[in-house]
């Protein structure tokens, strides 16, 4: 019985000499390895690396192993300090494992060898522009586990990396079951985790795309947009904007079977993205501005393509199609939909920038209930300022109101509703710095009158001193705007130009998400009525458009 068992171990051990003699026949280098262990520390994983070592040595021609102590000199140079750490081909990458590779982990090794020999470690295009820009060290870790059966993936991934950096890449590959004390250091009970220094930037196995972008932005990306090269694009809607209105606007319009595009000069979501927080979008009690963007973002991907970084540069009206040129290239296009959105006033003072988002917030809808007990200070004067600042103090927030003229501009039933409640003005006084720490602590408070400075102290600071549309784009193409600034649609959302619509807080209102969202909704939605029965065929009485 015991030589019959011999035997089906030899016969195994035969069969995965001849796969790997198969595997390896086509290298083109030598493939070297430095096995680091310690009898003394995890000895079977030590016994484990090195009979998998052997093996490899007999099966593959060019396999160079040697093994050292952790008291060698070569240990301190290469900084190994567990047992069994292997180094792969030291002299020209920097990638240490540390365990034993067996089962899923067995062929992530020899996947890494192979691309070491030589073999299938060609990135993709859009992965090689992105690797090009890397401008900064990386030191990865990965932590894997020999049943994970995505762990591959992301080893692949971080393998090709540093292949094609090997300049500014290192890897470390770690086995969460023979050092689970380094998996408890870094919380990496789910694998894959992958870090760079003491940073995660990726839970789970992703795309060789998706991975190269968040090793370049050090922060998980989940959604990937592949660079487009054509110079012109056809489409039936094009979306200049992806803030909450156009992404939104692009998944109906999409799914309402219109071949839709979206360009996006900035940052996807718009000031969603910059937002810490937010509370009050339906079914999510609780979610980071850029998590919800990232969210609506992936979902537009399903329907839609995203041109980002790309600037509108003029919009050109004709019978049938619209012209869009833009700074990489020209769409024809069937409408076009601006959600161009609007960007707060700021103060511009000191402190402003580094604390917004720890005290300094732009929306009392969305940031005040955080505030609830506290004190906090409104600057402005108009209906916005005086509106937030009586939503303020109806939510428990102690608000006073900071202007920097003599009187008022808000409606005259507003300024009595805010007597009415008690909340102290500060009139001619200008706010001319915020302070603290890692959060609002005072404001410096310059009263234009006397030309005197105090402190106030203070929770945080809500600015409401108005928006500024962005309608450069929608005046040059001969839309008409409103008396405030933002351009003026019917109540479908159709703008003066035939074919040309409008959505979200570009078209002035409430600045909410939810309702910017369902803007571009039905905006999208009288797109696709228009093109099925356009209202400029019908009777001047039954038009509801301008034209």
């Amino acid at each position: 019985m015991k030589r019959k068992k011999e035997e089906n171990i030899d016969g195994e051990l035969k069969a995965v000499r001849n796969e790997l003699k198969a595997l390896f026949k086509d290298i083109s280098a030598e493939i070297h390895i430095w096995l680091f262990a310690d009898p003394q520390k995890k000895a079977p994983y030590a016994i484990l690396a090195r009979q998998i070592m052997g093996l490899m040595k007999d099966a593959v021609p060019g396999f160079l192993f040697e093994e050292y102590d952790l008291k060698h000199p070569l240990a301190r140079e290469y900084q190994v300090g567990q047992s069994p750490t292997m180094l792969i081909d030291p002299d020209r990458f920097r990638i240490k494992w540390l365990g034993a590779p067996v089962q899923e982990e067995s062929r992530s090794f020899v996947r890494t060898l192979l691309m070491i020999g030589g073999i299938e470690s060609e990135l993709t295009n859009q992965s090689r522009k992105i690797a090009g820009t890397i401008d900064g060290k990386r030191r990865l870790k990965l932590f894997t586990s020999p049943t994970c059966p995505y762990c591959p993936q992301q080893v692949t991934n971080a393998v090709k990396a540093v292949i094609a950096r090997p300049d500014l890449i290192s890897l470390e590959v770690i086995d969460i079951q023979a050092f689970p004390d380094l998996a408890e250091k870094y919380e990496a009970f789910s694998v894959p985790r992958t870090f760079v220094d003491e940073t995660l930037i990726a839970k789970g196995a992703q795309s060789e795309e998706l991975f190269f972008m968040s090793l370049k932005t050090m922060e998980e990306q989940r959604f990937f947009i592949p660079d487009n090269d054509a110079p012109e694009v056809a489409a039936d809607l094009l979306i200049v904007g992806a803030g909450p209105a156009g992404l939104s606007a692009g998944i109906y319009a999409a799914r309402s079977g219109l071949n839709t595009v979206i360009v996006e000069r900035g940052m996807l979501g718009g000031q969603v993205a910059l937002t810490p927080v937010v509370e009050n979008y339906p079914g999510l009690t609780q979610i980071g501005g850029k998590q919800l963007v990232d969210i609506m973002v992936s979902h537009a991907l399903e329907y839609v393509s995203i041109f980002q970084g790309e600037e509108v540069l003029e919009i050109s009206p004709a019978e049938d199609t619209i012209a869009v040129k833009t700074s990489r290239r020209r769409f024809t296009t069937r409408a076009v939909l601006l959600a161009t959105g609007a960007q707060h006033r700021r103060l511009n003072v000191a402190g402003e920038d580094r604390l917004s988002g720890s005290g300094v917030s732009y929306c009392s809808t969305c940031d005040g209930p955080l505030f609830k007990g506290k004190k906090v200070v409104m600057v402005g004067g108009g209906d916005s300022a005086v509106t937030e600042a009586l939503h303020l103090k109806n939510i428990g927030v102690d608000v006073t109101l900071v202007h920097r003229r003599e009187t008022l501009r808000a409606q005259e039933h507003l300024v009595k509703n805010l007597r009415a409640n008690n909340i102290p003005v500060v009139f001619n006084t200008e706010i001319k710095g915020i302070e603290g720490g890692k959060r609002v602590e005072k404001v410096l408070l310059y009263n234009n009158h006397t030309g005197k400075t105090e402190t106030l102290k203070t929770d945080g600071v809500f600015v409401a001193i108005g928006y500024d549309p962005a309608v450069a784009l929608a005046k040059n193409t001969g839309i008409e705007l409103t008396g405030d600034g933002y351009i003026k649609h019917d109540s479908n959302h159709r703008t003066n130009i035939r074919g040309i619509y409008s959505a979200g807080d570009v078209e002035g209102g409430y600045k909410q998400i939810v309702i910017a969202a369902g803007q571009g909704s039905a905006a999208a939605l009288t797109v696709f009525e228009d093109m099925v029965n356009p209202y400029w065929h019908k009777s001047a009485d039954k038009t509801e458009g301008y034209l």
